[in-house]
């Protein structure tokens, strides 16, 4: 009788665990491959975590509902960083020592995932980077360190396209947030603008969280630059807006590098303020990758909310580890290194292929794209060819919308 009971409850569970994770029993019986992920969860950037947390685990039940890797699911660990680096230091050692990972994804932040690396090349484990996009990131020489996302001075190309083919401003202020990613990105944009004949009037960093960024607006609209570069986390993008339009600052354009500037939440928080901002990007739904709009329609239909760069870089990424655990010749770090040096996939993202130029090493290279909030909407507007509308430009004075 108490065989027949235990019996009874071993069916129970084990049947919901291999629904939990889209599989059939006979694959849950497969010992998973155990592959670690750090992101923040929780604190200021958990939005961004959010969005890649979803379409990470949106990614994995699609590879192992069909078969796995060699029939062998792919078990996420997914740690919180909170967005600082000491605890995503801590992470990274857990998900090595204790959880047996073979091999590493992930890193939002710049500065988190810089410490990241650090780790994972000491301790030799392979470490894809999702989203972390300073430069340095991939200037280091580390062995075990591979990117998939462009670096951030990659990420006003199309931007730097649209200025010298039609706005052709002679003047910029840049403004950005004091992290790694701020400083790193600002620098590079400064630079760019100069080589191309703009001349940075003002750059001006600023502490992250701040509440009142009038006075350096005030200091900004007084220099008259016909373009404002803003580099910002969501919170700090929508109010830097909120007070340009309550102090009636009218450049000829706002433009956002990327990060805050294209989530849902900044124009939720910005409000009016929003409209008609432009923004740099790595990936809108309509690039020409296949599957991409598919992810887009899927995500929203799953959670019900729309997913962006941050999210698309998630999805592929863990189709890039899917593609290097099947080539690999066994699980050790030397192995899943080698396959991800001759890694040469198509993704929703776009071609991912590691290679070494300027000062970088193992750094994937892609085009970028500009997009416009029109109406509540996060429009694509160049290049051309994936533009899902026509940018608005020259951008009306605030009284006049």
């Amino acid at each position: 009788m108490k065989r027949m009971r235990f019996g009874v409850v071993l069916v129970l569970v084990l049947v919901p665990a291999a629904a939990l994770v889209g599989l059939n029993p006979v694959q849950a019986a497969e010992e998973p491959i155990k592959v670690g992920v750090v992101l923040p969860l929780t604190g200021e950037q958990a939005k961004f975590g959010e969005i890649e947390k979803n379409s990470f685990l949106m990614g994995v039940e699609e590879i192992n509902k069909a078969g796995g890797v060699n029939g062998r699911p792919i078990k996420l660990i997914i740690e919180d960083d909170m967005g600082k680096a000491d605890v995503g230091r801590s992470a990274v050692e857990k998900l090595i020592s204790r959880d047996k990972v073979v091999m590493l994804t992930g890193g939002y932040s710049s500065s988190v995932t810089y410490a990241i690396c650090a780790v994972a090349q000491q301790r030799k484990t392979p470490f894809l980077v999702t989203t972390g996009s300073a430069d340095k990131i991939t200037e280091q020489g580390w062995e075990y360190v591979f990117r998939l996302n462009p670096p951030v001075s990659e990420y006003p190309k199309a931007l730097n396209a649209f200025l010298q083919e039609v706005v052709k401003p002679q003047t910029v202020a840049v403004l950005h947030e004091n992290t790694l990613f701020g400083q790193a990105g600002s620098q590079e944009f400064a630079k760019q603008c100069e080589e191309t004949g703009i001349k940075v009037i003002v750059k001006e960093g600023y502490e992250h969280g701040a509440v009142d960024f009038k006075p350096l607006l005030i200091k900004v609209k007084a220099a008259k630059p016909d373009l404002v570069y803003m580099i910002s986390y969501v919170m700090d993008a929508a109010l830097l807006m909120r007070q340009s339009k309550e102090l009636n600052f009218n450049p000829k354009l706002f433009v956002g590098g990327g990060a805050g500037f294209t989530l849902p939440e900044f124009v939720k928080n910005a409000g009016e303020a929003a409209e008609l901002v432009f923004s740099a990007t790595l990936w809108t739904p309509s690039v020409p990758y296949p599957g991409a709009q598919k992810y887009y329609d899927d995500y929203m239909k799953r959670y019900g909310s729309p997913t962006e760069y941050h999210g698309a870089e998630a999805y592929a990424s863990v189709y890039v580890v899917e593609d290097v655990l099947k080539r690999a010749k066994d699980l050790t770090p030397a192995s899943i290194r080698e396959a991800l040096l001759k890694t040469d996939k198509m993704t929703v993202f776009g071609p991912v292929k590691f290679t070494s130029y300027d000062k970088k090493t193992q750094q994937n290279s892609l085009p970028t794209y500009l997009v416009q909030w029109q109406k509540g909407q996060l429009e694509t507007v160049w290049p051309r060819n994936v533009a899902t509308k026509p940018y608005v430009y020259p951008v009306p004075a605030w009284s006049q919308r």
